[in-house]
């Protein structure tokens, strides 16, 4: 039987307070508790709550032959334990069933793999220890990188780190002729497995499942099927890759699309030769037909499918050199403060909102970001930036003053 992966990422970031220049050297509070917490409590309800119990709901229903993988990033994490402790308890439930499947990542949903193998190294190692703190000693086998950033060198990488295989994006000007709908192997370690997103039937769902003026609306799971059958007999695998926000924040309850995921486990089974299974028993019941060579960095984010959603411009290669010229003296660091801000700043979603693309996805950028202007979320973090540089400074100028 061939198999559906459906992988979700749940992800929110921790958002920066309105930070003047003035502020820097008086003010060390960086994160806007109010607006994390409302929005966390707001995706809670029409996400994470209701999506969730329609999973174990399906499970249960189908004596556990529906499955799902989930990447929690740490932020999200640490926000449900704060905000929404209802919301992690939920996903122990999903995960306790044996037919969930828990990914890795880098903790805070960093783009450390670009910069630093040692930080990299770091965060992930972090966010282990959290997903086994939190899930009953749970060690996922699948890594998943930020914004499923990968390359052949990052796939040798998370090897490195004793993971069996990596998710990423089933781009085009990669795969060429190719189709997504198999396993293929990493370019420099072909022992470590490569799952890649089909992109046009995930974005279907995730994008385009809502839209009156799509060709195809409403999409059915009739249609759906009918589609996935369509998809040649030999291709052993369709992967499903999706934000897990899709259901209920950005595809509403009113477009239907709780009731298509009601319905299309069963419709699969009915009327297709497609099962579901995770990442790990996917690469545990299929041979790679081959290697995938991605000599550059690519992602699942905008039409390019590349870095430029967050190292793209000159204000985000400014804000992110400068970040990471501090990795040294952050390590050196013995406040735990300083540890829990540097993860946090790290957060990709800071480099996003410096974006400043005006056309194709242009739309989608200013949707997620808090900030009216790209030029205002480079200030704002750069006002930040600058005190947590002169904290740095502060404890490093005490330290040698205890050592006179």
């Amino acid at each position: 039987m061939r198999s559906i992966c459906f992988y979700f990422q749940v992800h929110q970031p921790y958002r920066l307070k309105p930070y003047r220049f003035f502020e820097i050297g008086e003010d060390h509070q960086y994160w806007d508790d109010f607006s994390n917490r409302s929005i966390m409590r707001k995706v809670a309800e029409k996400c994470y709550l209701p999506m969730n119990a329609l999973l174990l709901e399906l499970i249960e229903k189908h004596q556990g032959r529906f499955k799902v993988c989930f990447s929690l990033s740490g932020t999200i994490l640490d926000q449900m334990e704060a905000y929404a402790p209802e919301v992690l308890a939920s996903f122990q439930r999903l995960v306790a069933t044996g037919k969930v499947e828990l990914l890795s990542e880098t903790y805070a949903h960093a783009l450390c793999a670009l910069k630093s193998e040692s930080e990299f190294r770091d965060m992930v190692g972090k966010h282990q220890q959290r997903i086994k703190e939190l899930f009953n000693g749970y060690t996922p086998k699948v890594f998943r990188n930020t914004e499923l950033i990968y390359s052949d060198k990052i796939g040798k990488m998370v090897y490195d780190l004793g993971f069996e295989g990596v998710l990423t994006e089933g781009a085009k000007h990669i795969l060429g002729w190719k189709s997504p709908n198999y396993l293929y192997a990493n370019a420099i370690e072909p022992k470590l497995k490569v799952l890649l997103k089909n992109f046009r039937l995930s974005d279907d769902i995730a994008f385009r499942f809502g839209e009156p003026k799509w060709s195809d609306y409403p999409l059915t799971t009739e249609k759906f099927v009918s589609w996935i059958n369509q998809i040649p007999a030999n291709e052993d695998v369709l992967n499903l890759f999706m934000d897990y926000e899709t259901f209920g924040e950005h595809q509403w309850a009113e477009t239907g699309i709780f009731e298509f995921m009601r319905h299309l486990p069963e419709a699969v089974f009915a009327s297709s030769d497609f099962g579901f299974a995770t990442p790990s028993e996917v690469i545990g019941q299929v041979a790679p037909v081959g290697m995938i060579h991605v000599p550059t960095p690519i992602s699942w984010a905008d039409e390019e499918r590349d870095l430029t959603a967050w190292l793209g411009n000159d204000l985000q290669d400014e804000a992110f050199d400068k970040l990471y010229q501090l990795e040294a003296r952050v390590k050196r660091s013995k406040d735990p403060e300083i540890h829990r801000d540097w993860n946090y700043l790290q957060t990709s979603d800071h480099f996003y909102y410096m974006c400043t693309k005006f056309f194709s996805d242009g739309d989608i950028h200013a949707y997620f970001s808090p900030y009216e202007s790209p030029y205002e979320a480079f200030i704002n973090y750069m006002n930040v930036l600058s005190d947590f540089i002169l904290r740095l400074k502060q404890e490093e100028e005490a330290a040698v003053g205890m050592l006179v």
